[in-house]
């Protein structure tokens, strides 16, 4: 990712002025260029570059499908999560580890 990435398109509150969501297609790796992302397809996510690797930081995704297989180990993704169609769902980053992981789902 690019040195001279906005931080402020990670941070939790965004203005009017600042862009939209994207939406990017699942694939094996994945790299987010703001905090939420909707993704589409079926594609099991098994790596995602991290806008900030040597930070702390939190992304959403929004599936638009669901699908069993949705962030798979393997990569840099602790632990697999089965992604349900329009739930939301959190995967947080630690730099010492440099592994993402899902936020519990009860």
């Amino acid at each position: 990712m690019s040195q001279d990435i906005d931080f402020n398109l990670f941070t939790v509150c965004h203005s009017a002025s600042m862009p939209k969501p994207v939406t990017l297609a699942s694939a094996a790796t994945i790299a987010p260029t703001c905090r939420f992302t909707r993704l589409t397809g079926t594609t099991p996510v098994t790596t995602i570059t991290p806008p900030f690797p040597n930070a702390y930081h939190e992304l959403v995704f929004v599936w638009t499908t669901g699908t069993a297989n949705g962030f798979n180990t393997g990569g840099n993704i602790a632990v697999a999560y089965t992604t349900i169609a329009d739930r939301p769902i959190v995967l947080y980053y630690d730099p010492r580890t440099a592994l993402y992981y899902p936020a519990a789902v009860v």
